[in-house]
């Protein structure tokens, strides 16, 4: 039975003749993300506002406009809707902190929501709440910023230990770039943004970091491979010899989450397509940005000792 081959043997792509280009492009989306972030905003959940969140169930679909009128009859700030589920029966309705923290002042709220839901549409059943404080949203916005930047620091740092100093800052702008592309994509769809996001955008910055380490690995390796080889051409060299690894795995993957993106539900879609798009994202900066980054930093083999002799070859002399 033959193996099945995504790519072909003995590939010899030209990355490297590609970089100025993916230079160019990668600064160029890494400006726009910022920029919408900035003219936008991203559109954060409960985790990070504050606020209380009520679900309903129907047994119709309702209007959102019908449903959105009648929750602003009660004056209580700014309400915000999502469906959930496939069938969109269930809403999820988010409302501003209650101005007192008691549970008296919460369960008030959600009667008086209950009430004016229920008498609009007799068939709406209440299925839970939520409600998260300023303080407590404050926290998981620092505790979330604070685990990124720690995860990716923590990942540069290993790189500079395990290979070289050029490998580790080729290493954060490709994860720095992931993220980036990241957020930018939650601003400009306005998915909404909360803690389970903050663990996809973790994951991205895992699958990238291993698709690069493996890369890396492999520069390494035929660095002292081949000493007289200039850099460029080793990186292409590496590259193309990871390349089935690269493709198989991101495939694979991919795989999986189109099925959970389709199947997952509502509450699944942000983060199922954060994984989408972090695929997507981390297996383009692996191959065209951190790689030829190390070319532009000025890495080199070590020409003080001669070509390895090759497994198999005899030796002249």
């Amino acid at each position: 039975m033959r193996l099945l081959k995504l790519v072909p043997d003995n590939t010899n792509l030209p990355f490297v003749s590609l970089r100025k280009w993916a230079f160019g492009l990668t600064l160029l989306l890494s400006i726009a993300a910022i920029g919408i972030v900035l003219a936008r905003g991203l559109n954060l959940g409960v985790d990070f506002r504050g606020g209380l969140m009520i679900e309903e169930k129907f047994d119709t679909p309702p209007s959102e406009d019908m449903l959105r009128t009648t929750i602003d009859r009660l004056n209580l700030g700014e309400v915000r809707l999502q469906r959930i589920g496939n069938d969109g029966k269930t809403m999820s309705i988010k409302l501003p902190p209650p101005n007192s923290t008691d549970d008296g002042a919460t369960n008030r709220i959600v009667a008086q929501v209950q009430a004016a839901v229920t008498k609009q549409f007799p068939d709406a059943k209440f299925s839970k709440q939520d409600v998260v404080g300023g303080k407590v949203s404050n926290e998981l916005i620092g505790n979330g910023i604070l685990a990124v930047v720690l995860a990716v620091i923590g990942i540069g740092l290993f790189a500079v230990l395990r290979f070289e100093w050029q490998f580790g800052v080729s290493t954060v702008v490709a994860i720095v770039h992931d993220v980036l592309m990241t957020l930018g994509f939650f601003a400009l769809t306005w998915f909404e943004f909360d803690l389970n996001i903050v663990a996809a955008v973790l994951t991205i910055i895992g699958y990238s970091i291993n698709d690069k380490i493996v890369i890396d690995d492999r520069i390494r390796e035929n660095m002292r491979r081949y000493r007289k080889m200039d850099m460029a051409g080793i990186v292409d060299l590496s590259v193309n010899e990871t390349l089935p690894r690269t493709v198989m795995t991101s495939v694979t993957i991919l795989l999986a989450l189109f099925a959970l993106l389709i199947f997952g539900g509502q509450v699944l879609r942000g983060f199922t397509a954060a994984m989408i798009l972090g695929i997507f994202v981390g297996t383009y900066s692996s191959i065209y940005v951190s790689s030829s980054l190390l070319i532009s930093l000025g890495l080199r083999p070590d020409p003080k000792v001669d070509d390895a002799p090759v497994a198999g070859t005899p030796k002249v002399g």
